[in-house]
């Protein structure tokens, strides 16, 4: 779409930093914006001689500690394209605001699909199957990298990365939030208090789902993963569970739960749970302690969507639906409890 007003910057003034930093860049530069991207807003570029580039910044106004992180974003896809993790190739960092306003990096721009809806309606039945298993298989190879070996040894800190994760988006939503949810406040309570004892370290991309890789346009292939802000080195298993809440979610949330699977040509959570085992040759999980894993994941999805909303409020949030994301932070909040409960055995 054409860039939002809130969005628009001084196009000349990047054709100058590209000139100067992104080797075989043509002069001038066309600017477009992604309508996706509710957290930093994102820009497909033309230069002159219609190559194409993706500019992801900082969106304008007052944003919250640690958020917005483009500087980790590039240095992660940086590391990664030294391995067999499928990334956009990095090009440039400029964290100097007079270019654009905000700091900003340019990557490659991926030609192929980004499937939003888990159902797959575009590909045939038959088909569909493969994409899954690509999109857990990518997932097994980023948690196989050596983090330590490609330079992100410090890129965070090793251990307790749930307990971490918990207290950092705790905050963040009371620092957004915009009314009372008691199953927030309860969760905020239970789920340090219940910590799993495993502590592996691995890279986590932080938001791995379907929407967030570019496909090969007509192969089961992931030609990139994008949208790296919030990776850091975390626990694999939390990574898996954020990526399997989509067979623990309605239909009418865009989830997979209510569907006929089978008739969809679609895997079911457990066979994925166990390609992805398989692959990373890592035990599958307890009943109980994979049920930690979901009823966090959801927790920190109403975080997130709080955020959003919250910014939608004072006008900075980059997706033309961030005000929507409102309606969406009790839902799964209280669906995490329930499962709390469940683990519980019902105690409060």
């Amino acid at each position: 779409m054409e860039v939002q007003e809130k969005h628009r910057f001084d196009e000349q003034s990047l054709g100058r930093f590209m000139s100067a930093n992104v080797e075989g860049f043509v002069p001038p530069v066309r600017v477009e914006q992604f309508k996706g991207g509710q957290s930093n807003p994102t820009y497909r570029l033309t230069d002159g001689g219609g190559r194409h580039y993706v500019l992801r910044r900082k969106p304008p106004g007052k944003l919250l500690p640690s958020a917005h992180a483009v500087d980790r974003e590039f240095r992660v896809i940086s590391a990664l394209n030294r391995t067999n993790v499928p990334t956009p190739r990095a090009y440039a960092l400029c964290e100097d605001d007079s270019v654009v306003g905000t700091a900003f990096y340019i990557m490659e721009y991926c030609d192929g699909r980004v499937l939003w809806d888990p159902l797959l309606p575009d590909v045939p039945k038959e088909g569909r199957q493969a994409i899954y298993q690509a999109k857990f298989e990518t997932l097994a190879r980023l948690h196989a990298v050596d983090h330590v070996a490609v330079g992100l040894g410090d890129f965070g800190r090793p251990g307790s990365y749930v307990a971490r994760q918990i207290s950092r988006w705790g905050k963040q939503y009371k620092a957004s939030e915009t009314e009372q949810i008691e199953a927030m406040d309860r969760l905020l309570d239970w789920l340090p208090a219940n910590l799993p004892s495993n502590d592996e370290t691995v890279l986590v991309h932080g938001d791995y789902r379907l929407d967030n890789m570019v496909f090969h346009a007509s192969e089961p292939r992931v030609l990139g993963i994008i949208d790296w802000e919030i990776s850091t080195l975390g626990d694999p298993l939390a990574e898996l569970a954020y990526l399997c809440m989509l067979w623990r979610t309605p239909r009418d949330w865009g989830g997979l739960q209510g569907h006929d699977l089978a008739a969809q040509g679609l895997p079911t959570e457990a066979e994925m749970v166990a390609y992805y085992c398989s692959l990373s040759k890592r035990p599958i999980p307890e009943t109980k302690l994979w049920d930690f894993y979901i009823a966090y994941n959801l927790f920190r999805v109403s975080c997130i969507r709080q955020g959003v909303y919250a910014r939608s409020l004072d006008g900075t949030a980059s997706n033309v639906r961030a005000a929507e994301s409102g309606k969406m932070v009790r839902p799964p909040a209280e669906l995490a409890w329930s499962i709390v409960e469940q683990i519980a055995g019902g105690a409060r």
